[in-house]
């Protein structure tokens, strides 16, 4: 049986398609192109501001089926990925105005799946990676959150499954990632949320026979900083 980890990790993945997504492997070399530019690094600068709407809405059933069921929802603001294999100064800047919301409903039924079912659905306002090595690394992020809303919600009946089942769901209003292995790796980073943000899900599970998992999460602003042992 397929570990269904796989299956939890659909709601990440689908964020690469969502409004307002960049993504950047590497730069220029060159010491004098950009500020904070050094020979044989990446000078990034990020700006993003998104004034409008971002709403998915996705309705369905899946019935019958004779290996895994998946649904996923996304809908996102402002989303930039970063990485690089050199020295990095980063930029960052992510604006959400007050005129718009970012939402995502999804509202399905899965009856008589033969593998695992799961079902998966995430709201971001402003989303932020940054991976960089390998001497020096530094960052500046600014996310700001004006959305009405930030809003995941789902509905769903799950009946009859052979494998395992999870229902997931997440609304966050800024999110910041950095990791690296460089010895140097100053970061500031300022997040600001005005958005109210809300995780709605509504579900029954019945005759699964594996490992049955609810889960449900909002968040303000969160950010995670990993700086690998350089010794």
């Amino acid at each position: 049986m397929k570990n269904f980890k796989i299956l939890l990790a659909a709601s990440a993945l689908i964020l690469s398609t969502s409004a307002g997504f960049a993504q950047t492997y590497g730069t220029w070399n060159g010491g004098s192109s950009g500020v904070g530019a050094s020979a044989g690094g990446s000078n990034i600068i990020n700006g993003q501001v998104n004034l409008q709407t971002n709403w998915s809405n996705l309705t369905g059933s899946i019935d019958t089926t004779g290996s895994d069921a998946v649904a996923t929802g996304a809908a996102a603001g402002n989303l930039v990925d970063i990485t690089t294999m050199n020295n990095t100064p980063v930029k960052n800047s992510q604006i959400v105005g007050y005129s718009g919301s970012v939402g995502s409903n999804v509202a399905v039924d899965l009856n008589n799946i033969w593998g695992n079912a799961g079902v998966a659905n995430q709201a971001v306002c402003n989303g932020a990676s940054v991976s960089t090595d390998p001497t020096y690394a530094s960052t500046q992020s600014f996310q700001k959150c004006n959305a009405s809303d930030t809003y995941s919600g789902i509905t769903t009946n799950i009946s009859n499954v052979a494998g395992s089942a999870a229902v997931q769901s997440s609304a966050i209003a800024n999110t910041f990632e950095a990791d690296s292995n460089a010895p140097n790796m100053p970061i500031m980073t300022r997040q600001i949320n005005t958005s109210g943000v809300t995780s709605n899900v509504n579900t029954n599970l019945y005759n699964v026979a594996g490992t049955a998992s609810l889960s449900s999460s909002a968040i303000g602003n969160s950010s995670q900083i990993i700086h690998y042992s350089t010794n």
